[in-house]
């Protein structure tokens, strides 16, 4: 995940500094250590050969390239850092070395020291989709009552407010924070299992071992291994797949918002930031781009995920390894959109003239709805509809206002005075339940920040 080009636009530093060849040898040296510490405190192992083997598990006494060359042929990361891993101890203490990775086999290395990488993962996940939260709170209360067209099928339909907008962009959030709060219990578990899963090198002290070195990692001690029960990662990959989701319909929106003919809303201006090569007047959302690739790149790493779950017996042929890559390269993903979006919300510049003036595009067409609905209350639905189709009909052909035209029928100034036209054509006068959708979706996002 290191070293590329497009690193810092698809991911945030501190989300690929935890997936990083450092990050992941760590996390299995954590596992060594916590393993030999556990295994002490039960007396499974004496006390002396504790120092030397915590003294060896870092990091940085591990030549990546190395070790790259011998997973090519070992088959996993584990096997050839556990053999450098005794080899180093050896060198200080002989004695110390046989007791390396006792009971222990790769996967509970890898896996285990996954989800401390998971955990770290999940934090990051956590502090970014609360600070989104935040700035998604406070601008739709901001712009509670700034009105836009609302469009369906890419067309304008009935206006919205850009605060009823957002604020279903933060309750898509809000659910998400509750849904990662949820699977923490079932995703940050230890995963020792022994050869097979019965842990049965370990003899009765199995079970003391495990709890004991559960508690040593901070994690939880499962029901028992899940070597070949993948539905944990697969959960949070799927959650991470929503999340990239709900982004990208963030970055979709806010896209579309900004194309030229539209100008109602714009990611925060940058020097050097959505230029063109050749054209010095653009401004492109290069943000929401990273929203929209994200969102279009997640389903086929959660896919992926999904199709390695039937692994075989007790552990699995190449489903296994197909997540070593998959997993670190969706949580980077999202969080690169997560950065991308907290650059754009808090920041984003709204041109509500422009909203309004999109509004009159139509001619009052927008409104018909509203009109016909009145309408209804009187002469019929049926009635009604078909008498507003034609008004709208001859308000297009005619290139005229609707309120015009209605002013004009006599079969509608018998029903409706002038008025009542012009509140019924008036967009701040129908804007329905948009007001309340944004106090529900804000009442829940600070219950969830309490």
């Amino acid at each position: 995940m290191n070293n590329q080009l497009f690193d810092r636009y698809f991911a945030s530093p501190a989300m690929s500094a935890v997936f990083s060849d450092t990050g992941r040898v760590r996390g299995m040296l954590d596992f060594e250590a916590a393993l030999a510490r556990a295994e002490a405190r039960v007396g499974l192992i004496p006390q002396a050969a504790l120092a030397p083997i915590e003294a060896a598990c870092r990091a940085e006494f591990y030549d990546f390239a190395e070790l790259a060359e011998a997973i090519a042929t070992a088959g996993n990361s584990a096997i050839p850092l556990v053999k450098m891993l005794g080899k180093r101890i050896a060198g200080t203490d002989k004695d110390a070395e046989r007791y390396v990775h006792l009971g222990a086999t790769s996967q509970d290395a890898m896996d285990s020291g996954l989800v401390l990488q998971l955990r770290q993962a999940v934090e990051l996940l956590e502090a970014d989709l609360a600070q989104l939260a935040e700035a998604l709170a406070v601008q739709a209360a901001r712009h509670a009552d700034s009105v836009l067209p609302g469009r369906t099928w890419l067309q304008h339909a009935t206006p919205v407010t850009l605060g009823m907008k957002l604020a279903g962009v933060l309750g898509a959030v809000s659910r998400h924070r509750q849904r990662l709060n949820e699977l923490k219990p079932r995703l940050l578990v230890l995963q020792f299992g022994g050869a097979a899963g019965t842990l049965a090198a370990l003899g009765e002290q199995a079970w003391r071992v495990s709890e004991a070195l559960a508690e040593e990692l901070g994690l939880d001690l499962p029901e028992q291994p899940w070597h070949s029960q993948r539905d944990r990662l697969v959960e949070f990959a799927a959650l991470l797949g929503l999340i990239a989701g709900s982004l990208g319909k963030l970055g979709r929106d806010l896209s579309l918002l900004m194309q030229t003919d539209v100008g109602e809303m714009f990611e925060p201006s940058a020097p050097g930031k959505g230029g063109s090569s050749t054209m010095p007047h653009k401004r492109n959302p290069v943000g929401a781009a990273v929203l929209i690739a994200a969102a279009t790149r997640a389903p086929g790493l959660v896919a992926t995920m999904l199709a390695a779950m039937p692994q075989e017996h007790e552990r699995s042929l190449g489903l296994w390894h197909a997540e070593w890559e998959t997993l670190p390269e969706l949580c980077c993903l999202v969080s690169g959109a997560l950065q991308q979006a907290l650059l754009a919300v808090p920041g984003l510049e709204v041109n509500v003239a422009r909203m309004r003036g999109n509004l009159e595009l139509t001619q009052g067409l927008v409104l018909a709805e509203a009109v016909s609905i009145a309408l209804a209350q009187r002469i019929g639905r049926d009635a009604a509809h078909h008498l507003v189709e034609q008004c709208c009909r001859q308000a297009i052909a005619e290139q005229r206002h609707l309120r015009a035209v209605l002013g004009d029928n006599a079969e509608v100034g018998a029903q409706l005075n002038a008025e009542e036209l012009d509140r019924l054509l008036d967009p701040a006068h129908y804007l329905g339940q948009a007001r309340r959708w944004v106090s529900r979706a804000l009442a829940e996002h600070r219950a969830l920040s309490v």
